[in-house]
């Protein structure tokens, strides 16, 4: 008899609308999978037994069972281990990954300058003592998946500081201009996966000039909306070229990296 594998999720509502289609539950049973959502009203640890746990929580009383739970099972996969991508949970601490990389000298990977703000009161005195240049995204500290978590705001001028309504404290990051496509690298074990997600429009010098101060946001697809239409989005993400294989698998596998299931963005 084949052996079959059970598989829970524990998504946020709209992620399961999103992700969990009959066609994926389909072919994960036709593949000995059986995909099955956690119970968040019950205990985790009372819902074995699971082969793995898939996760997108960060809420302390989750992240609590989750520990209780692998503490009991250790031989059960979960993805993502909460003490694995604690760092990446910070806006902070997830950059300074970046500067723990142990890549070749032909290869440069570089990220934008930013300043952390503890105060409101401060936050001038943060742009100036850093030499943080305009325009800059106003960021959440906790990068968690919550929606607090995705609301941002694109400060274009010295004036648009004032206008900040992010409670502290958050990270102000240099916005570089990027052809308004990111490309998204998960990794889990060995398997390295390269995909393109669309961002920020790029700024150029004359909008600078004459934009708004401000503009706040939760969604980038709610900027690329309010700059760019569908059909120039899609030209855009059609001509943009996936870095090389060998580059993303070079990040991806750095020995001081410390990805083991993860994802991160170039």
């Amino acid at each position: 008899m084949a052996t079959r594998y059970r598989i829970g999720y524990a998504l946020a509502p709209k992620k399961v609308q999103s992700f969990i289609q009959p066609s994926l539950l389909n072919l994960a049973k036709e593949r000995g999978i059986d995909l099955v959502p956690v119970q968040l009203t019950k205990p985790l640890i009372d819902q074995s037994p699971f082969d793995c746990i898939i996760h997108k929580l960060s809420d302390p009383e989750w992240i609590n069972q989750l520990k209780q739970f692998i503490s009991h099972n250790p031989n059960v996969v979960v993805i993502d281990n909460p003490d694995a991508i604690e760092r990446l949970h910070s806006r902070v601490t997830m950059l300074e990954v970046v500067s723990q990389l142990n890549l070749t000298p032909e290869v440069s990977l570089e990220i934008p300058k930013q300043v952390f703000v503890k105060s409101t009161d401060s936050v001038f005195d943060s742009v100036a003592s850093e030499g943080i240049n305009f325009p800059v995204i106003a960021k959440p500290l906790v990068a968690d998946g919550s929606a607090g978590s995705h609301q941002m705001s694109l400060v274009f001028n010295e004036e648009g500081l004032g206008g900040l309504k992010l409670n502290p404290p958050f990270v102000l990051q240099e916005f570089v201009n990027h052809g308004g496509v990111i490309f998204k690298v998960y990794v889990a074990g060995q398997h390295i996966q390269c995909v393109k997600r669309r961002s920020l429009p790029d700024i150029s010098e004359e909008k600078l000039g004459v934009s708004e101060k401000l503009l706040s946001f939760s969604q980038i697809s709610n900027v690329t909306a309010h700059d760019q239409s569908d059909e120039s989005v899609a030209k855009l993400m059609e001509a943009a070229e996936l870095p090389p294989s060998d580059f993303v698998i070079e990040v991806a596998k750095s020995d001081e990296a410390g990805f083991e299931i993860e994802s991160f963005q170039l």
